[in-house]
């Protein structure tokens, strides 16, 4: 069994028991959190497609943890022009454990 939901602008396949990262989110560690933007599920036979979303779904899953990401480097440049700007990135998350798909 598996769904695709969508949150912060980003898509997710999400299965029960699985960890996933998704942009940050404000909710304590411990409580949980229910996605209703379920654009697929599947229950191993049978595919609903939502047109946009699948009505009734739920992806109920638990927060985890918050963290940032790895830094990434952003650099930009001008050729011929002495213009060099370097910056760095870290990307904040939050950590998500799946309990249950309801479709």
């Amino acid at each position: 069994m598996y769904a695709v939901f969508r949150t912060g602008g980003k898509q997710f396949r999400a299965e029960p028991g699985k960890k996933i990262r998704v942009p940050t989110i404000e909710v304590e560690p411990g409580d949980s959190v229910t996605f209703d933007d379920v654009l697929l599920a599947s229950d191993g036979k049978d595919v609903q497609v939502g047109a946009p979303m699948v009505t009734g779904a739920q992806v109920k899953a638990e927060v985890v943890r918050h963290g940032r990401d790895r830094k990434i480097i952003v650099f930009k440049r001008k050729r011929r022009k002495g213009y060099r700007k370097k910056q760095g990135h870290r990307q904040g998350f939050t950590e998500i454990r799946v309990d249950e798909i309801l479709v």
